[in-house]
């Protein structure tokens, strides 16, 4: 019987330091994510689903998530629309569970990278998707200007992207975030 009990107190204890390790791991990565310029703010499934709609996302297209947190409104577009997916975090404890939900979901056309969004090729896009702060999505000027093709939408969740106002084609309204859609000529 005591064996028992001190067999079940160094389980409990393991137990402890691994839930633990993870709350540590989990908001060491929340932290990193602030201090990149990208916060995880998840949006609401409902609004997600409003904003891909009037997006007139068609099946095959290719969707790259910039800031793509635990990939909810990629793997909502893709599960939906039948896009590609391709989903851009620093983080990679976010990437890790935005690909397990999407594995969980039998989603085979999406996958997550831990990448910074800077290093990340957006030339083949076809829809682009960002839920960014004003100062990073400043900062993506010249990036979106030399790598993104005409006839690219670009949805910014949030905030507007300042710097392409005459690319501008729908502003969808809604507290407290709006959505701006674009299209790139």
């Amino acid at each position: 019987m005591i064996l028992f009990r001190v067999i079940l107190q160094i389980i409990l204890l393991l137990f402890e330091l691994v839930f633990s390790a993870s709350i540590a791991i989990y908001a060491v990565s929340m932290l990193y994510s602030q201090l990149k310029g990208a916060p995880y703010v998840p949006s609401n499934q409902k609004e997600t689903e409003e904003l891909l709609k009037l997006a007139g996302l068609k099946p095959k297209q290719l969707m790259i998530e910039l800031g793509s947190g635990d990939g909810r409104v990629l793997r909502t577009a893709v599960k939906n629309y039948k896009v590609t997916g391709i989903g851009i975090d620093v983080n990679p404890v976010l990437n890790i569970w935005a690909n397990f939900l999407a594995k969980r979901q039998k989603l085979s056309n999406i996958k997550f990278i831990s990448k910074n969004i800077f290093d990340f090729d957006l030339s083949k896009a076809d829809v682009i998707y960002l839920f960014l702060m004003p100062e990073l999505i400043d900062k993506l000027e010249s990036k979106f200007n030399r790598e993104i093709k005409p006839r690219t939408i670009v949805i910014s969740h949030g905030f507007e992207i300042k710097f392409w106002k005459k690319y501008l084609v729908k502003k969808r309204n809604h507290k407290p975030f709006p959505t701006y859609y674009y299209q790139i000529t």
